[in-house]
């Protein structure tokens, strides 16, 4: 009995269902059965036919029994191509140990550790902690949606009216040319990329230890967001304020404004209204000795170095530096992250604690600038406004954000599904989160 395939005892059930114990049915088995595999005897089909000589209920349990075991076995086969590709990113020394989820349905419908086993690695488990970086900016970004909703600010407010040192901005022109901004800057600037701010001082590959950041997002220079954002003020600005799309220290300025407004640290106050109500009790701008040991190490992948290390963290992590840069301070843990992910994707609820409405949600996922490969950008958020051009299989309207050390998450909310992936491992690679999403949807 055990050569038909599984495809085909499902077959030869649903058949059996069917029919009767007539001979002509009988004959009409032996065909369905050598579908499969012509080599079959006659004789072993006849006797599978008497075998199955048994009553239709009893057939309809032994149907229904085979689809179960067809689903799951094939659910474990499809989920074997996340984990392939979770592999394949050892194989190929683009990261080390590394960890996906994919939540579907109100349900964690796969969630698998691959750890390196490399000398220098840790494993990775429901504790271990990631610096999470540009994955910080989604979370400011929420932080100043409940400051819009409290009718604390508006996003068309100058920036000036919360930090006046703002109020005398400059823009470069011409080489060499600085000249008094024509356009005030406004908080809409910040929360879209189009201030005029870069990272400044930036070099793709740093390999010296405990070299920062850069010139403005730095432990060593600033351990406050005010003094951070009064140097700010004196950068000339890249472009006219909202005239182009340029990534850079916004989020940060937009954690001093939170500040001003509620006269609290920027920690302060998304514990409060955030990482709290979500029990997102690892989320923080800062590490105790204890959790430096949940801290994944660094994989190094720059250039010709291959190489883990717990050098390279470009900030402080000092539980005494109140510098709160919300675009990349943040560290937290993969359970954490799902937790404001779900929020997200149950519109901007969880637990029966409402975070944000959905019509902020809305308003952070409207297009300001245009991207690339079928994507724009809205607050701080990708989105998908053309699959096609895309070309993974995603559902159009996702949303989601990536990390320097190459963490990512999506949310779907055609799919009521939503994808997160942490490592730790530089230089940050596109195709990760590209990969991982293609893996996704090959499935879902």
């Amino acid at each position: 009995m055990s050569q038909l395939p599984q495809g085909g005892w499902l077959k030869v059930v649903s058949f059996l269902i069917r029919g009767s114990s007539s001979v002509g049915r009988a004959s009409a088995f032996q065909a369905e059965c050598r579908e499969f595999d012509p080599r079959l005897p006659l004789k072993n089909l006849l006797n599978m036919y008497s075998f199955f000589k048994i009553s239709k209920n009893q057939l309809y349990y032994i149907f229904i029994s085979l689809i179960l075991v067809s689903c799951q076995s094939n659910s474990k086969i499809d989920n074997n191509l996340i984990q392939e590709f979770q592999e394949q990113l050892i194989k190929d020394e683009t990261t080390g140990s590394n960890v996906a989820m994919v939540f579907k349905d109100d349900e964690v419908v796969y969630k698998q550790v691959v750890n390196s086993g490399k000398e220098g690695d840790k494993n990775i488990n429901d504790d271990t902690i990631f610096p999470v970086w540009s994955m910080s900016k989604p979370i400011t970004i929420v932080a100043m949606m409940t400051l819009f909703e409290d009718g604390l600010i508006d996003f068309n407010d100058d920036v000036s009216d919360y930090i006046p040192s703002f109020k005398n901005i400059k823009c470069k022109g011409k080489v060499d040319e600085i000249y008094d901004c024509k356009n005030s800057l406004k908080i809409l600037h910040l929360m879209t990329h189009r201030a005029g701010y870069k990272y400044y001082n930036w070099k793709y590959y740093r390999l010296q230890p405990g070299e920062s950041m850069g010139l403005y997002i730095n432990h060593e220079k600033y351990d406050n967001l005010k003094d951070f954002a009064e140097d700010v003020t004196r950068i000339p600005l890249e472009y006219e304020p909202g005239s182009q799309y340029v990534y850079g220290i916004s989020q940060a300025i937009l954690g001093r404004i939170v500040e001003v407004v509620t006269k609290k640290t920027f920690y302060e106050y998304l514990k409060e209204r955030i990482f709290d109500p979500l029990g997102m009790t690892n989320t923080k701008f800062y590490l105790t000795e204890d959790e430096r040991n949940r801290f994944q190490p660094l994989f190094l992948n720059s250039q010709s170095i291959k190489e883990f290390t717990n050098s390279y963290d470009e900030l402080s992590y000092d539980i005494d530096n109140h510098a709160y840069f919300g675009g990349e301070g943040l560290v937290s843990t993969l359970e954490d992250y799902a937790k404001f992910c779900k929020m997200l994707l149950n519109d901007g609820e969880l637990n029966g604690q409402r975070i944000i409405s959905q019509s902020s949600i809305d308003i952070m996922t409207e297009k300001h600038s245009e991207g690339q490969d079928g994507f724009y950008t809205a607050f701080s958020l990708f989105v998908l406004e053309d699959p096609e051009k895309d070309g993974r299989g995603s559902s159009k309207g996702i949303y989601g954000w990536s990390g320097y050390h190459n963490t990512h998450f999506w949310i779907d909310n055609q799919k009521n599904l939503f994808g997160l992936f942490m490592t730790r491992a530089r230089e940050y690679k596109q195709d990760i989160q590209n990969d991982f999403r293609e893996a996704v949807y090959s499935i879902y």
